[in-house]
């Protein structure tokens, strides 16, 4: 439906108009992310679909303060992986969730895949 016949579907109640633009623009905030974020001050979030591929543009959902953010991916990442949201330097302490989960073992470009391979923890 068009925004002209929209206009035109609302006219017997302003009410129902409304409604309808409520849930159009509800409707496109609700489509899936492709990565969550905890809390606004985390260096990572974490992928939650498949197929993540290098190049692609991604919408991430920060849960604390309910908004979404915008990020290039530079690098394939599986599901359950997570993307740097912004450059890490090495040796640099990542926050997911809030929460120290390591270092940074290189230096990790903003929209790379965050794991093993160039995280550690730093409990041994």
């Amino acid at each position: 439906m068009t925004e002209a016949e929209d206009l035109w579907f609302c006219q017997p109640s302003y009410l129902s108009c409304i409604l309808i633009g409520i849930y159009k623009k509800r409707e496109k905030l609700l489509s899936t992310p492709h990565f969550l974020v905890h809390d606004g001050g985390d260096a990572v979030g974490v992928i939650v679909v498949e197929g993540v591929k290098s190049g692609q543009m991604l919408t991430g959902w920060v849960m604390n303060g309910d908004k979404t953010i915008k990020l290039k991916s530079t690098n394939a990442i599986p599901l359950g992986h997570k993307i740097a949201l912004k450059d890490i330097v090495k040796d640099t302490t990542i926050l997911k969730y809030g929460h120290d989960i390591g270092k940074a073992i290189s230096k990790i470009s903003k929209g790379g895949h965050v794991h093993v391979h160039n995280v550690k923890t730093k409990r041994w």
